[in-house]
């Protein structure tokens, strides 16, 4: 009889206990869609995941709160491309204020990306001349070129610049080299890709106000003082691949994004043709 009488009378407790459960559970879950409508995203999954852990068996509030998840990801995905969009309008802005400077090239049948040039620097205006030639492609990717010429090859792969306080930058050795010979004088280059470049763009960069020694390092070095025109190619440069560089991370952000959106959204469809 005593056993009996126990049993009854730890059912309403156990009952009792799986009732408050429930309501805590759906206590949070409230919680997290005020906090959704409120449009404090980071909260209302704080939220949510609080009843995934500590109310694990309330498999029908776990189910809302998985779906109130799904419609904060896309919602978040959508500000997020909304912040983007507007961040790429103020970067084309910027783009299109001093695109007119540079000179665009690009072979439409041998190249998918174009590059840019200062104007000082193109080709046609600088033969037979030994310069640091800057450029940055439509991706934001800047380099430099040494070009060498001279009556005798160096057979130069890198190249030092340096000012009169001991400080300078070098650039590692090439791994894009070029030499030949025309009408007896020796024409060599060597490219070096701005971000391992040994710091040498931006050296110039910092250092543009003060007269820049260039040494062309190979079997035997020659140094020059590198031009004003040099100096300012480089420095304008450096500008339209900041600009460059953060446009194409946006579009990398965008593409995620969106990416992030169609899954979601996808995931929402299917939730709707299971039920």
């Amino acid at each position: 009889m005593k056993k009996i009488l126990f049993f009854v009378l730890a059912v309403p407790v156990i009952l009792s206990g799986c009732n408050d459960n429930k309501k805590k559970a759906e206590i949070l879950f409230q919680r997290a869609e005020l906090s959704f409508k409120s449009e404090n995203y980071s909260l209302a999954k704080l939220q949510i995941d609080s009843i995934r852990m500590l109310f694990p068996k309330e498999v029908d509030v776990r189910k809302a709160g998985i779906s109130l998840m799904q419609q904060i990801d896309m919602k978040e995905q959508y500000r997020t491309l909304a912040y983007l969009d507007s961040m790429m309008q103020i970067k084309q802005l910027a783009l299109d204020s001093i695109k007119g400077r540079y000179t665009f090239e690009k072979d439409s049948v041998y190249q998918e990306v174009g590059n840019y040039f200062y104007p000082t620097q193109v080709v046609e205006k600088n033969i037979g001349r030994s310069f640091l030639r800057a450029q940055v492609n439509e991706i934001g990717e800047m380099s430099l070129t040494s070009i060498y010429t001279g009556g005798n090859n160096i057979h130069h792969t890198a190249v030092k610049v340096s000012i009169n306080d001991g400080t300078f930058a070098e650039t590692p050795v090439s791994n894009d080299s070029y030499e030949t010979t025309i009408l007896g004088r020796a024409i060599e280059q060597a490219d070096y890709k701005v971000g391992k470049d040994g710091g040498v763009a931006a050296y110039i960069v910092a250092h543009q106000d003060k007269k820049i020694r260039l040494e062309f390092i190979g079997d035997r070095n020659y140094t020059m003082i590198m031009s004003s025109n040099d100096v300012k190619a480089v420095v304008e440069i450096s500008n339209l691949a900041r600009i460059l560089a953060a446009m194409e991370e946006i579009r990398k952000e965008q593409k995620e994004a969106n990416l992030k959106l169609r899954f979601v959204e996808r995931k929402i469809q299917e939730s709707k043709v299971s039920e």
